[in-house]
């Protein structure tokens, strides 16, 4: 008897672990699909947004950077994400690395020299539909007081009803810069990969 009784809770627990989880109310899941978030302005919402550089370390691993201060808006119509428009700054002097006392030498004028050149820019000026959940976005990139045209494949993770009353659409996204094309010393020769992960809110 005690081992059926031991088999039956056993059961119960993994039936509990299989079940989705209830939302509070008013708190609604992503969908995969852009439609599900209604058309209007969508600020960043920085708390649930992740600006990454991943910068080889002289050949051996990729060196991962993060950016902590970012801010941006979204014009957005999912009739017609074409004519969607994206701003977003990020603070340079927000970098952060596990390597200690890096983060103070990567700002400073060997490097990105963030006194003189606070912010870096990307500026939308052509959205790509490729399917459901994945396009391009074109744009102009600035970082240390250069301009340069840049690319970022996206991906949707979720679109809806968010929370609070405001409509939530969240993407990934990844390109690809040349260090040289914005003055960073040639000891970064290889392309740096710019990493995004970034949650937008209905204003």
């Amino acid at each position: 008897m005690k081992s059926i009784w031991i088999a039956a809770a056993a059961t119960g627990m993994m039936l509990a672990q299989a079940a989705p989880a209830q939302l509070p109310p008013g708190v609604f899941a992503g969908e995969k699909s852009y439609a599900a978030a209604t058309a209007g302005t969508y600020d960043l919402d920085a708390g649930h947004t992740a600006v990454i550089a991943k910068v080889s370390h002289i050949g051996y691993s990729l060196s991962v950077f993060r950016f902590d201060k970012v801010s941006g808006t979204l014009t957005w119509d999912p009739a017609r994400p074409e004519a969607s428009a994206l701003s977003v700054e990020v603070a340079t002097a927000s970098i952060s690395t596990p390597v200690p006392g890096f983060a103070a030498e990567l700002g400073g004028k060997g490097f990105l020299n963030t006194q003189a050149y606070p912010t870096a820019t990307f500026v939308s000026t052509a959205f790509h539909k490729i399917d459901a959940t994945h396009g391009k976005v074109d744009g102009q990139f600035t970082l240390m007081g250069k301009t340069r045209p840049l690319t970022f494949n996206v991906e949707l993770m979720g679109a809806g009803k968010g929370f609070m009353g405001k409509p939530r659409l969240g993407i990934a996204a990844a390109a690809d810069i040349n260090p040289a094309d914005f003055g960073l010393p040639a000891m970064f020769a290889a392309p740096i990969a710019l990493v995004i992960d970034a949650e937008f809110a209905h204003q």
